[in-house]
């Protein structure tokens, strides 16, 4: 029981990062019907961004402290805002009524861009990310047996704080009402007086937000960053935002959950299960799409072609 608890909770902590990314993934498509592929390479951007502005832009390595922490959060959040911002403007926006093959193209040729600039940018080799928060290392309290780690609380803690944040917003402001309407009907919305450009230019600044805090939050979680530890991650969200029912903000949560559940459990109860742990999410959405296509919580809709 204690060692079932203790996958639980590594599960539960890892899944907690797939679902801030899956989330970015099922609203973009909630809104524009886009698979936005570099949405992972924003996340890697997040966890880039924030080793700079705790080594060399503010050298909060030298200073752990809480205070540096949500100062290197920040950060990295206003800074994927503004990529995102700058994506949806110079790559989607000029194909908005183009087919919609050409955007699928364009956001995979934006995330091999990311990519490949990133490793000229900040060069090819993995670099270790500086302890920026104090006396993290040990365990917080026990479930059961288990340990509850400093870092895994933080994680889901933080997790929870912009998901209620996400909700409160989506659901009780006139913005979220106003990215509702976009959602449900493009063209009403705009004939309603809704600025849709406006609204499609937010969803994307608040999906890189939240993959932004993803990437701090596995930096101080693995310590490490490289360019290219967007790629699997990416994928594993988009996955997990298929599990959830595309386009349903809680199934994107309940997707990235489940998924980092399922892989924590397959590598520690299989038999050399970390060989294969990475393969579950192709395996899961195989199954998705032949049993249940559009999701867990998603809806089946119909449409004219």
């Amino acid at each position: 029981m204690q060692e079932f608890t203790q996958q639980l909770i590594n599960g539960l902590s890892y899944g907690a990062i797939i679902a801030l990314i899956a989330v970015g993934y099922t609203m973009v498509y909630g809104v524009l019907r886009l698979i936005n592929f570099a949405h992972g390479d924003v996340y890697m951007l997040g966890a880039m961004f924030g080793f700079y502005a705790a080594t060399e832009w503010f050298g909060l390595d030298k200073h752990p402290s809480w205070a540096s922490f949500f100062i290197v959060l920040i950060v990295a959040m206003v800074l994927c805002g503004v990529v995102g911002l700058l994506i949806e403007f110079l790559a989607y926006r000029p194909l908005r009524n183009a087919p919609r093959i050409n955007s699928l193209i364009t956001a995979i040729g934006v995330s091999l861009f990311i990519q490949y600039g990133g490793q000229k940018l900040f060069g090819p080799n993995p670099r270790a990310f500086p302890q920026i928060l104090p006396n993290m290392t040990g365990e917080l309290f026990t479930v059961f047996g288990a340990s509850v780690s400093k870092v895994d609380a933080l994680i889901l803690g933080v997790t929870l704080v912009l998901m209620l944040a996400l909700t409160y917003l989506v659901l009780y402001t006139r913005t979220g009402l106003a990215l509702r309407a976009v959602s449900f009907r493009f063209d009403t919305a705009s004939l309603m007086g809704i600025s849709t450009n406006r609204m499609i230019a937010f969803t994307f600044v608040l999906g890189s937000v939240l993959a932004a805090a993803a990437g701090v939050l596995i930096a101080v979680r693995n310590a490490k960053v490289e360019p290219l530890m967007g790629m699997l991650p990416g994928v594993k969200a988009f996955v997990a935002a298929v599990l959830g029912g595309i386009g349903n903000i809680p199934g994107a949560v309940c997707g990235g959950l489940l998924l980092g559940l399922t892989e924590v459990l397959v590598a520690g109860y299989l038999p050399k299960g970390s060989q294969y742990k990475d393969g579950v999410a192709f395996v899961i959405l195989i199954a998705v799409l032949l049993v249940k296509p559009s999701g867990l919580l998603g809806k089946n809709t119909i449409e004219k072609v």
